[in-house]
């Protein structure tokens, strides 16, 4: 990470375990630049294949046991954009007679269809009342009504921001992604992308996880100093062969 000040940059480790970077200058500026480059190696995977044979009523006993609670509480709780509206009831409920693993990936079906994608209908301040009223919206909104529903049903869920790999025409692959880890007992945390329909895998490149999009924005700062201030920014994901 560079910036065109020459200002050392100073790294900590969020809540989440992710980097954050910090600067401090007195120099006086009016434009700062920063530019970074990263490389990540993501190899072929195929989600079914760590899959086991499940033992569906130890399952469903953990994920209603006290101790599984407390130990995923953060990402259980309902936050201002993965609370259902009263009104909706039981919007999806889980079948008992499939494993954990088989009822995400109804419900990663189930969202995919149930919300149209549709850009400019909705923003960063959107709630779940809005899109279950009307059922618009882009990945964010997916991934939202994913985990909220997840959670109502006792599965720990994260939002994740990340980019997708651009040229296969998903939904999402020309800017900032956002798709879903749900918790799968005996498996662990595993990638939905109701957006596209999609198990995550090699084309997925995750950058943070959170309790919602507040937790993980694309891009996400604070600037101290006097006057006001613009941010531009831009991001290009290659693969190399």
């Amino acid at each position: 990470m560079e910036n065109s000040l020459g200002i050392k940059s100073n790294f900590s480790q969020n809540g989440y375990g992710f980097q954050t970077l910090r600067i401090n200058t007195a120099k006086t500026f009016e434009k700062i630049d920063f530019t970074a480059t990263f490389k990540i190696k993501k190899l072929p995977s195929n989600p079914f294949e760590k899959t086991p044979v499940f033992d569906l009523q130890d399952n469903y006993d953990l994920i209603h046991s006290l101790d599984f609670k407390v130990d995923f509480e953060p990402f259980l709780r309902k936050t201002k954009f993965t609370t259902l509206p009263e009104s909706s009831g039981n919007l999806y409920v889980f079948d008992p007679a499939l494993s954990i693993f088989e009822n995400l990936q109804k419900l990663n079906r189930w969202v995919y269809y149930f919300i149209h994608f549709t850009t400019g209908v909705t923003h960063v301040h959107t709630v779940l009342q809005e899109i279950i009223e009307t059922p618009n919206g882009v990945c964010q909104d997916f991934t939202h009504l994913f985990c909220a529903l997840a959670r109502a049903n006792n599965i720990p869920s994260h939002y994740v921001s990340r980019y997708l790999h651009q040229g296969h025409g998903y939904f999402g692959d020309s800017q900032m992604h956002a798709w879903a880890e749900a918790y799968v007992p005996q498996v662990g945390w595993m990638g939905f992308d109701p957006t596209n329909l999609l198990l995550v895998k090699e084309d997925h490149i995750k950058v943070a996880h959170g309790k919602d999009y507040h937790d993980c924005s694309p891009l996400k700062g604070i600037v101290y100093s006097h006057g006001s201030n613009d941010t531009k920014h831009s991001v290009e994901v290659l693969a190399q062969q």
